[in-house]
């Protein structure tokens, strides 16, 4: 990056607009994680709903003024997304630790731009299922030679991810992120940050094993989005405590979202 260039990305990072949107984009965070938290806890109990992010954004394409909501939430992740892309291209030097600041601002930036992207899209009109869009991008792979190999390494990535998640919260690594204030805010933010990482690995893990069981199985049918992973949770013995728990890792999850768009170190 050149010296102008990085002048004006340096700039634009450390304008007030632009950290207001990510902040917002942190709330905006929130509520898609407090919805998609509240639809599990609700299926643990024997109720029904779409357990995904297409799902919680048509959920609230319901509520007064759900469009205009909608529309927010989607260009405030956008805008997060892109200024975690910002971040990943200003952080300096070759080495780890480094590259590691660079990775993780560059996940989180694919993240969010994804989780605007879809809700953009389904308040442009569009109605896509996670669950069919995965099982039919594994079928496809799995009828590819090689594909089987793709699926499992997508899997592992997922575990991966999982674990890292869940590590982050044990480790209480997020303080790098965000600042913890004195007092029971402080309290509030280090609590939740820690069971909402260590819930939102936990949902993520049982994504990834889904997609090695069905990459072991070359079956299809057994991968599928966060509705696969929460069906395949209640047909286990516990399944409805397991599923709440899940649900209630996620309303965690969000708390410390919204706590996070408040502190987070800009």
């Amino acid at each position: 990056m050149t010296d102008a260039v990085e002048d004006v990305a340096q700039t634009v990072r450390r304008s007030p607009v632009a950290r207001i949107l990510a902040r917002g984009g942190y709330a905006a965070n929130g509520v898609v994680h407090l919805v998609f938290g509240v639809v599990v806890i609700v299926i643990s109990f024997g109720g029904r709903g779409e357990s995904d992010q297409a799902g919680v954004f048509k959920a609230l394409l319901d509520a007064p003024l759900g469009l205009v909501l909608v529309w927010i939430l989607g260009l405030l992740l956008t805008a997060l997304g892109l200024f975690q892309a910002l971040r990943a291209c200003l952080v300096k030097g070759k080495d780890a630790a480094a590259w590691g600041r660079r990775g993780s601002a560059a996940g989180q930036s694919v993240v969010y731009l994804a989780l605007g992207a879809i809700a953009v899209t389904i308040a442009l009109g569009a109605r896509p299922d996670g669950d069919r869009t995965a099982q039919q991008i594994t079928r496809g792979l799995l009828d590819t030679p090689g594909g089987v190999f793709v699926v499992a390494a997508a899997g592992v990535g997922l575990v991966i991810g999982a674990l890292v998640f869940a590590s982050i919260g044990v480790r209480r690594s997020f303080d790098k992120q965000v600042r913890i204030p004195d007092g029971a805010l402080g309290v509030a933010v280090t609590v939740s940050g820690i069971l909402g990482y260590i819930g939102k690995g936990v949902s993520v893990l049982i994504v990834g094993i889904l997609l090695i069981v069905a990459a072991v199985k070359q079956d299809s049918a057994a991968a599928g989005g966060f509705d696969a992973a929460i069906e395949a949770l209640l047909s286990q013995m516990i399944g409805p405590v397991l599923v709440f728990l899940v649900g209630l890792g996620l309303v965690v999850y969000a708390v410390f979202s919204f706590l996070r768009a408040r502190y987070a170190k800009l």
